[in-house]
């Protein structure tokens, strides 16, 4: 198996959960693109502000894209059966994506907490899955379910609740120019969805009541 010559990526093609074969991306590819999209805007390649701007971008869209050659389902493999009933939280964790639309950024904060079923996975795991699932072409909507549902999917907990919370350059940049608003999205799975006292509990304390 080889590896991508910029970043040192598997070149394996990974299985979204969404059953999409993902192939690996085309460094070369990506540069001519980013070639023909300066020559049609009307700009000169070939001055020096811009001769090694598809390099830069091939480079940024391998590093913000890695997600499409992870598979989360591995960051939550290795757990540990404690015997544990209790709703676990990670609160406050940073991500940044990119709109499928519009390729701009969104970027905000993940609260992600579940209901193990007595196995539990080390607190970093599920940080890491955000990441992941960030690092893709994504819709918010999109993403707050991948990371809900391929939890319940490997954990098999009880319950599973996630909350984004995120600003979207397509509404702060271009369009309706409307910096800091913000978008909040929630998914819920199991117990969460079930039980208005359980989601009332997790909402209360990633809100920090």
């Amino acid at each position: 198996m080889t590896s991508n010559r910029r970043n040192g990526t598997s070149r394996r093609p990974v299985k979204s959960t969404t059953g999409t074969i993902v192939r690996e991306p085309s460094y070369d590819d990506i540069k001519k693109s980013v070639v023909q999209m300066i020559t049609a805007m009307g700009e000169d390649v070939k001055r020096p502000g811009l001769v090694d701007t598809p390099r830069r971008i091939a480079d940024m869209y391998l590093e913000i894209f890695a997600g499409m050659r992870q598979d989360a389902r591995k960051e939550l493999l290795v757990g540990f059966d404690e015997g544990h009933k209790e709703m676990v939280i990670v609160k406050d964790i940073p991500f940044y994506s990119t709109c499928e639309h519009l390729f701009l950024p969104f970027y905000g904060i993940a609260h992600v907490g579940y209901i193990p079923n007595g196995r539990v996975v080390g607190i970093s795991k599920l940080a890491r899955v955000v990441d992941i699932y960030a690092k893709r072409p994504q819709r918010q909507e999109h993403l707050m379910s991948q990371v809900a549902d391929i939890i319940m999917e490997v954990l098999q907990p009880i319950g599973v609740a996630v909350v984004i919370k995120a600003e979207h350059f397509c509404m702060t940049m271009r369009g309706i120019k409307k910096p800091g608003a913000n978008v909040v999205t929630s998914a819920t799975r199991g117990r969460f969805r079930e039980s208005a006292v359980t989601r009332g509990e997790f909402l209360a304390l990633v809100q920090g009541q």
